[in-house]
């Protein structure tokens, strides 16, 4: 027999798994009975799941395939290609966020941003902000999505005579809120380029609703809950 031929071993697997080792040593010719080796190898990327093992107690399974579900839910699967395409172009045009959108909104007009919209304005695109006044006033503000200045605004004329009822509607559903509209922007921002966002308060269980568009396109609906902030897929297509 080889001299050290246990230590070799031992001392090779160590080096591999970045770990650590202990063996009992053989001398002479004869060949000694080697201890067994205690090999601890440690996983240099932390959290990692490396074998995707639901009952690895260290990884985040429960959690990961909860978020998977939820984006998977959140997707709109109608889209086509051309649908995809001019998604994807449009935001790419928001170099301005829709948070930094409605801030910028507020403060050349006072109030409660309602919805923020990133419309296609014919040659350009901007911010479309919907603001409710204090004194029950609409006003309209568009945001460069480029730069973030305030390129307009204006009073919204009530041509339906339903501004009284939606209104009331409104600051009904808002009543108690803590999240703004911005916030509810933030909130979606962490699933994709927010296009759109806008209070839901016509539903038994009151919501901004936020559209993302991911790198490719792909068009996600959610919700976000206006008092504590949790944002969750938008089933109400489902």
């Amino acid at each position: 027999m080889k001299r050290n031929i246990v230590i070799a071993t031992i001392a090779a697997a160590a080096l591999i798994g970045g770990g650590t080792a202990t063996a009992i040593a053989v001398s002479g010719d004869e060949e000694a009975p080697a201890k067994k080796s205690n090999v601890q190898v440690s996983n240099d990327d932390t959290g990692r799941d490396d074998d995707a093992n639901v009952n690895d107690t260290d990884d985040n399974d429960a959690d990961d395939k909860a978020d998977a579900a939820e984006d998977k839910a959140a997707k709109d699967t109608g889209e086509d290609a051309e649908d995809k395409a001019e998604n994807a172009a449009d935001a790419k045009v928001a170099q301005v966020d829709a948070a930094d959108a409605i801030k910028a909104a507020l403060k050349n007009t006072k109030g409660t941003a309602v919805s923020a919209d990133l419309d296609d304005e014919g040659t350009k695109h901007v911010w479309d902000v919907d603001i409710l006044t204090n004194g029950g006033a609409w006003h309209s503000v568009q945001v460069d999505p480029s730069t973030g200045k305030v390129v307009g605004s204006h009073v919204d004329r009530d041509d339906d005579g339903d501004d009284a009822a939606e209104t009331a509607q409104i600051r009904a559903a808002l009543k108690g809120s803590s999240v703004t509209a911005a916030e509810a922007a933030e909130a979606g921002a962490a699933k994709g380029t927010v296009t759109s966002v806008d209070l839901d308060e016509e539903s038994t269980d009151k919501a901004w609703e936020v559209d993302t568009t991911a790198a490719n396109g792909t068009g996600s609906d959610w919700r976000v809950n206006p008092d504590s902030g949790k944002i969750t897929a938008d089933r109400s297509n489902d």
